[in-house]
């Protein structure tokens, strides 16, 4: 999700973390990146696209909340659904192989998803 103009990060992860997912009980939340990307960009007459993603960690509450969907997230079928990581990583990577119907912002994603797997988790020898 994005930030709404004047909005601060923290309470725009909140919104869009109850919007997209219906999670609530949002605290413990930790500054885990920052992911910076230009594009191509074929929309307004303008040849570039800046953004900007601010990546936290956070708790939630077990359960979930009904989510609130804008209308093109409801007709492109969105739904929170709870995955594996690896399961998650090998979707997206299956995907971007396989799809040209993958959205913009996939890469972005799955680049993330790995630096988890990498950084967060612990594995065990």
């Amino acid at each position: 999700g994005g930030i709404d103009a004047g909005e601060d990060k923290i309470k725009g992860l909140q919104r869009e973390l109850a919007e997209e997912t219906g999670a609530t009980g949002i605290t413990n939340i930790i500054a885990f990146g920052h992911y910076e990307e230009f594009r191509p960009w074929y929309k307004n007459n303008l040849d570039t696209m800046h953004m900007n993603s601010y990546c936290y960690t956070c708790d939630i509450d077990s359960e979930l909340g009904a989510t609130q969907f804008e209308d093109y997230e409801v007709s492109n079928g969105m739904r929170p659904v709870w995955l594996n990581i690896h399961e998650a990583i090998q979707h997206n990577e299956d995907t971007m192989k396989n799809s040209d119907k993958k959205g913009l912002s996939i890469e972005r994603e799955t680049f993330l998803l790995r630096r988890i797997v990498a950084e967060l988790l612990v594995t065990s020898v």
